[in-house]
């Protein structure tokens, strides 16, 4: 959270003056160093006491905070809008588009990767002020490969902004992103972007926002004109036209209700009224006793509905042609929630891991989440939430996922690859700290109580690459670099096959891979082979079988000696764990201190099934009986006993090999419909939706990954280069049979050849 205005007014340095008795140092330097807003609270909490106002000290500069972030399906405009808020903002003084022709590039990717591309790759978090009020965004990738970075987002934000494409529409990732946000009990409101463009219908937008994401939603601007004739919005709660002047909009300017849309905008405003009635009983009441409703009142139940996750309002706009943006800023700071109108929980360590509610206020203890690591020029760099107290820079706090005290060398706050040093941070802010080791999704307090912050979802990778550096040279620099990417991308992981003794990098797709190869080029200058995509496959059983196995060997000295008894099981389809392990041993005919070793000779045994080497999965394995030696009984001896029990018993249980299926959506014009499906059919597709959207055919299909390798260029040729897909992960499914035997053979040819 910003502590100041880039430009602070006259009455505010006056106070600053006023206020600044005890430090010997400039007004301005204070104003920099972030010094000025404590004095600012103290000067305000003497204020209050002296009327006997009740109001907490922090309450009234807390209310004028915003954390936001804007999220929305690849290519409606993301970034194109988070430039334009920053510059009406004052925080960039000219506008740069996000394919960087002009040698800059949009503020938000700092990449240069995400610059040539046009996409954004990480999320960015930055803050300006807007008539007072503090901002703090972050903006995200809309890509799906990249989706822990909106995961991580949203798990620390009050408020967001689903951008929807006015031509687009509502398409697969702003259903996964709207997943997400619910996920997180996030309070939003919808931009509908693009209403320049050609074939743009908000209105359209808006029925299938209804439809599609369940969103109880109305218009609170609707446009004049639209495509060329876009000129400027209606704002229907105040019932006043908008217009946008300026060379970049920037003059807004309040005009008359065009007369031939008088008649509409009634209309529009009584459904927005109407809508919000249904959920806010006290526009309710005034609405059925058909009583007049204010611009104030309506805006005040459009607030409650909102930050109650009730409502969605949705604003209109264009963030290319720079009309819309500052409405849309206006919504926020009046519909987003402040820090302190979310709830936030903590897990007290110290008692069972009971939620403790967070008041949200900086009276209380120090309670942050660390929520994203980069490496940074100076090292690693931390992004903080602080939920609770505040920070200071040169304080000691504890980590209490790893019990260590460190000590704050350095806290910062971010514009997107800049920094700006502060020297303390309050409740409701987003900061980043350097020299601090931790991971993501831990939690840090000041040591006077033990919570733990609930951490984000982090979905399975579903894709392979095997890599290895071009130069031998390079080995150091290569393991830098991914032992690097594995820290900051929770999605991203590295292994070792121990078949061919080749590094594995897993992630979310294709393309997640490929920016991380490409990554380690530019960044640490190792060129790398890359293997053929693997896609992760999964094994299962589908069947129960029995095991009795005894493990013995006698060489001379101590012999090994166990004898484990039970039976596998499959799990059931809707079960959380993907491994269970139950001990239904009656007496000691095992002794307990030997039970952990099995369940680890279990696991490590699941980690490889027999039929191509890939974990077993939704497994549960009961043991009811066994039998120890005296002497030769050991850990190492019920750890062999389990593996070998564990590899007799899988043929019979019936193994199938389970593989990621995707979630296309396709978007090709009408007269390739048909030569698509096919393809998709080809595939050991099924098509599981079909929408007309004008002159193209929009198809959703559960398609294998394993048969979707170079897709694009598939696409491309059957559709002369008109269609467009966007694919994700869906679920793990059974293989066919076929697939099964053509698995399993190509991977024991590999085992025989190596």
């Amino acid at each position: 959270m910003p502590r100041f205005p880039p430009s602070p007014s006259p009455n505010l340095l006056t106070r600053l003056f006023s206020s600044n008795k005890r430090s010997s140092s400039s007004p301005t330097a204070a104003l920099l160093s972030g010094d000025f807003h404590l004095r600012q609270f103290s000067s305000g909490n003497a204020a209050r006491a002296a009327k006997g106002d009740k109001e907490p000290w922090w309450q009234e500069s807390m209310n004028k905070v915003r954390n936001i972030g804007i999220s929305a399906h690849i290519d409606s405009g993301k970034t194109t809008l988070t430039e334009r808020v920053l510059f009406y903002t004052g925080r960039i003084h000219e506008i740069h588009e996000v394919r960087g022709r002009d040698g800059v590039g949009a503020k938000m990717d700092s990449m240069d990767l995400e610059r040539e591309k046009g996409i954004t790759i990480q999320s960015a978090a930055t803050y300006c002020t807007w008539k007072d009020y503090k901002v703090n965004i972050i903006d995200t990738p809309g890509h799906v490969d990249f989706t822990i970075e909106v995961e991580r987002a949203l798990r620390v934000l009050d408020g967001a902004i689903l951008v929807l494409c006015s031509v687009g529409g509502v398409q697969s990732q702003s259903i996964t992103v709207d997943r997400q946000m619910r996920r997180y009990e996030v309070p939003r409101v919808a931009f509908i972007n693009k209403l320049d463009r050609m074939g743009a219908d908000p209105w359209k937008v808006l029925s299938q926002a209804r439809a599609k994401l369940r969103h109880h939603s109305a218009a609170v601007q609707m446009p004049i004109g639209l495509e060329e004739n876009f000129k400027g919005l209606i704002d229907l709660v105040h019932v006043k036209a908008i217009f946008f002047h300026g060379s970049s909009g920037e003059n807004v300017v309040a005009g008359d209700i065009p007369t031939d849309m008088e008649e509409l905008v009634t209309e529009k405003r009584r459904e927005l009224i109407e809508t919000v009635s249904e959920v806010d009983d006290v526009l309710a009441e005034k609405f059925l006793n058909d009583e007049p409703i204010t611009a104030a009142e309506l805006e005040e139940a459009i607030r409650r509905a909102t930050i109650a996750q009730k409502f969605v309002p949705v604003f209109m706009g264009s963030a290319f042609k720079n009309k819309g943006v500052q409405p849309l800023l206006d919504g926020v700071v009046s519909y987003l929630p402040c820090p302190t109108e979310v709830n936030n929980y903590a897990l007290d360590q110290d008692n069972e891991e009971e939620k403790v509610t967070l008041t949200g206020s900086p009276d209380g203890p120090l309670v942050a989440l660390a929520f994203k690591l980069e490496e940074g020029r100076f090292g690693q760099l931390t992004y903080l939430r602080i939920y609770e107290g505040v920070i200071k820079k040169g304080d000691f706090i504890i980590n209490v996922n790893t019990k260590k005290r460190i000590k704050v060398p350095r806290l910062v706050r971010m514009h997107s690859n800049d920094m700006e040093d502060i020297q303390e941070a309050h409740a409701g802010e987003i900061v980043a700290v350097f020299g601090i080791d931790c991971a993501s999704g831990h939690t840090f307090t000041d040591g006077s109580v033990k919570y733990t912050m609930t951490s984000m979802s982090v979905p399975e990778p579903v894709m392979s690459l095997a890599v290895q550096p071009v130069s031998k040279d390079a080995g150091g620099q290569f393991s830098k670099a991914l032992q690097r990417f594995q820290k900051e991308d929770p999605t991203f992981r590295v292994g070792l096959d121990p078949d061919s003794n080749q590094t594995i990098i897993s992630g979310m797709g294709e393309l997640h891979l490929d920016i991380y190869v490409e990554r380690m080029r530019r960044e640490y200058k190792v060129d790398a082979t890359v293997g053929k995509p693997r896609v992760n496959f999964r094994e299962t059983i589908t069947q129960r079988a029995e095991f009795d196995y005894l493990h013995k060997k006698q060489s001379g000295g101590a012999g090994q000696y166990g004898r484990v008894t039970g039976y596998v099981e499959p799990l059931p389809s809707d079960s959380k764990e993907k491994f269970e392990f139950e001990n239904m041993i009656v007496g000691q005919a095992i002794p307990s201190g030997f039970i952990p070793a099995i369940e680890k000779g279990f696991k490590e045994a699941a980690n490889s099934g027999s039929l191509i080497g890939h974990p077993v999965e939704n497994i549960r394995i009961v043991l009811t009986d066994g039998a120890s030696h005296a002497v030769d009984s050991s850990e190492l001896a019920f750890k062999m006993a389990a593996i070998y029990a564990f590899r007799l018993c899988y043929t019979a249980a019936k193994p199938v090999i389970l593989e990621p299926v995707m979630l296309v959506e396709l978007k090709v014009p009408t007269e390739f419909q048909g030569t698509v499906a096919g393809d998709i059919n080809k595939r050991k597709g099924i098509i599981v939706g079909n929408d007309q959207e004008g002159d193209d055919s929009v198809i959703q299909a559960h398609v294998p990954l394993n048969n979707m390798f170079g897709y694009s260029t598939s696409l491309r040729s059957m559709t002369q280069g008109k269609g467009e897909f966007t694919m994700e992960y869906k679920e793990h499914c059974a293989v066919s049979n076929d697939v099964q035997a053509q698995l399993v053979n190509a991977h024991n040819a590999t085992k025989s050849t190596d």
